[in-house]
């Protein structure tokens, strides 16, 4: 039975009350084009049993990543996160817990989300980190509006390298608070000039790396021109577990720093929930978003942790917050921290390792393919490669062979110009000598 306390008599009063002519008038706000224009080609209504075969049916035609050889990446990888992660995350303790709206009853929750930012700042080589976003895409956003309060101007600058997902979140945020967006053109060769798009009223450069192509950049140039015209630089990364071998963007001049966390210690799970990481220097620590806590000790000289900072609209006033986040993805961040604590520095500079010497294996493999070329001259465990004729072709060929042989950036990029014939290919520890063959045999058949 369907749950409509409501009748049409309640919604119209309602609406007559707040002044709109119909329900549509709510929705003014959405875009025209991201509107429904007609009824979902759905049935009515079928039961549950009905439901769960169907639903079933439906999910019995997806490739499970772990039942192939796999490739994929362009924001969220593959890892092999322990069993003990899961173990631990599933204790009650910690899967019935939620944001600590009493922090002084909440010790568990703030030591570990204190762990989590201890973490966090280390990893990125900032000085301050908050106990997390929801994920790396809505992290950038608010980097973007914490960069506007600091500088008092409102334009940003998007590289070219920035993951199209991060990109539009900032241009829906900028677009509904009437901020300026400047977007450089997708660049698979790393080669645009930001440092020439840095003018007087700029508010902050938003640069990857490794970029959404795999290249990986050096952001000290950009960030000396930055400070140079009083812009900040937000230096973004999706895979966490470069940080094990390539120099943070702390140690080359950024202010903000916001990533996606989901490679250590949280698996694919369709696509979320995910954990966005966010540091910044300690000057700028009035202005970040989120929550931020601290160690303290009670009247009784014992240790403890306390919720420090925590401007969002729930504990000030509306135009004092910094953001409206209203969770900070408690159990993803915990995955995180247990699986962090695991690896240890040693750990993780080993599996950076690892991964990176994996792709570099792969990267000449695929470039002895016939009609492949691998268009990096520098990448962690993603790069891109270029193939003749169509990529998104060649990786759905390369799917019906039994192998998930990357994204084509046609996929990201729909309407750009130049990325037909392109594939991002990720090569994290999960894959094995033989998979890597079954990829370049798959390919080489499929071109």
């Amino acid at each position: 039975m369907r749950y409509l306390p409501l009748t049409g008599e309640d919604r119209g009063l309602m609406l007559r009350r707040i002044g709109a002519a119909g329900v549509d008038d709510l929705f003014a706000d959405i875009p025209a084009d991201k509107l429904l224009r007609a009824q979902l080609d759905l049935p009515s209504s079928k039961s549950e049993l009905e439901v769960e075969r169907l639903l079933s049916r439906m999910a019995g035609r997806n490739t499970p990543a772990g039942s192939v050889p796999f490739f994929v990446g362009c924001g969220a990888y593959r890892h092999h996160v322990p069993a003990s992660v899961d173990h631990l995350i599933q204790r009650s303790e910690f899967l019935t817990s939620y944001t600590p709206y009493q922090p002084e009853i909440a010790q568990g929750t703030l030591h570990y989300l204190f762990e989590f930012q201890t973490q966090v700042a280390a990893l990125t080589a900032m000085d301050v980190a908050n106990a997390s976003m929801y994920d790396g895409s809505t992290g950038c956003g608010e980097a973007v509006l914490m960069a506007h309060r600091i500088t008092r101007r409102r334009k940003a600058v998007l590289s070219g390298g920035l993951h199209p997902h991060y990109a539009e979140v900032v241009r829906t945020l900028s677009r509904m608070a009437d901020d300026q967006i400047v977007d450089m053109p997708a660049d698979p060769l790393a080669s645009e000039d930001l440092i020439a798009a840095i003018g007087d009223d700029v508010s902050c450069v938003v640069v990857q790396s490794p970029d959404v192509f795999g290249n990986l950049r050096d952001l000290t140039p950009i960030a000396e021109a930055c400070h140079k015209r009083g812009a900040l630089l937000i230096a973004v990364f999706t895979e966490a577990v470069s940080l094990g071998l390539v120099k943070p963007p702390g140690e080359m001049g950024a202010d903000i720093v916001v990533g996606e966390g989901q490679s250590i210690g949280n698996a694919l799970s369709f696509g979320g929930p995910y954990v966005g990481l966010f540091a910044t220097r300690q000057k700028y620590v009035r202005q970040m978003p989120g929550r931020l806590c601290g160690e303290t000790v009670d009247a009784e000289g014992r240790r403890g942790f306390v919720l420090t900072l925590s401007t969002r609209e729930q504990h000030i006033r509306r135009d004092k917050a910094t953001s409206n986040i209203c969770t900070n993805s408690g159990l993803c961040a915990l995955a995180f921290t247990i699986h962090m604590t695991l690896l240890g520095e040693t750990g993780l500079r080993r599996l950076a390792r690892v991964n990176h010497a994996h792709a570099v294996k792969l990267a000449d493999m695929l470039g002895g393919v016939q009609g492949v070329s691998v268009v990096n001259a520098s990448f962690f465990n993603e790069f891109t490669i270029r193939v003749n004729g169509d990529a998104a072709a060649a990786v759905e060929k390369m799917a019906a062979k039994g192998v998930l042989g990357g994204v084509p950036v046609s996929r990201l990029l729909p309407r750009g110009a130049g990325v037909r014939n392109l594939i991002v290919v990720a090569n994290t520890e999960i894959n094995t000598d033989e998979d890597r063959a079954a990829f370049v045999a798959a390919l080489t058949s499929s071109l």
